[in-house]
């Protein structure tokens, strides 16, 4: 009877294991399967939870907010620019002076760094991103290769932004309004997206960069706007003073 009850007891606490580790699976904290919280995320050192961003439906909602408004600068530069080939004397809806005119902007080499306008790489980078974004609301679980992929993906165009901004603002001398549009959407969407990886693991980390992911993420987007405000402040200074 002792062997029994004894092996009763086994089988129990094997299924008690099996449903825990179920439990750790479908966490809606973690928002992708290979990446549980746990010794891989933010909870290593603390019990803290991921930030609301770093979240199934927070990560959805970051994408689908930064993916739209980047979409929206995007569509307005694609139609300036079609219109730009229809009638070359057509002014752009942000010409507004010297210094801020997207017409003058999509006449330099820099708007085609590829050989073709700029902007239909947005059409198609922010239509991936938005999708992403509905898939996480449909309940979409991704790999950890996806996610890595994802954070390159973004980091590139992340990147390419920054070189944007960097001819704007110091080789050009003119500003595109909704080029700043879709600078604005670029920051905060990788700098999140890199926390949210680095908060679940996705990313390798020691955890002291995974708390920092985790607290200064706000602080950082922060400080990248007021370095591209400041920079356009100094160098168009006689716009604005």
């Amino acid at each position: 009877m002792g062997s029994v009850n004894s092996r009763a007891a086994q089988t129990s606490g094997t299924g008690s294991g099996r449903s825990d580790d179920v439990g750790m699976e479908l966490d809606p904290r973690t928002g992708d399967g290979d990446a549980p919280t746990g010794s891989a995320g933010v909870g290593a050192g603390d019990d803290r939870p991921p930030g609301w961003y770093a979240r199934g439906l927070g990560t959805a909602w970051m994408l689908l907010v930064t993916g739209l408004g980047g979409m929206y600068g995007a569509v307005v530069l694609v139609a300036e620019r079609v219109m730009l080939w229809n009638d070359p004397s057509h002014i752009t809806s942000c010409d507004i002076n010297p210094w801020a005119s997207c017409g003058e902007v999509m006449k330099t080499w820099q708007s085609q760094l590829f050989g073709f306008p700029n902007q239909f790489i947005g059409l198609v980078a922010f239509s991936i991103i938005i999708t992403i974004a509905m898939a996480l609301f449909a309940g979409a679980r991704f790999r950890r290769w996806f996610w890595i992929g994802m954070n390159v993906g973004v980091f590139l165009g992340f990147a390419f932004c920054v070189w944007l901004w960097s001819q704007a603002v110091y080789e050009i001398n003119i500003l595109c309004l909704y080029c700043m549009v879709v600078w604005a959407m670029m920051i905060p969407m990788f700098v999140l997206l890199t926390s949210r990886n680095l908060q679940h693991g996705v990313i390798p980390a020691p955890a002291g960069v995974r708390r920092f992911a985790a607290e200064w993420s706000w602080p950082v987007i922060a400080l990248l706007y007021v370095g591209v405000l400041a920079s356009i402040m100094l160098r168009f200074s006689n716009a604005f003073f």
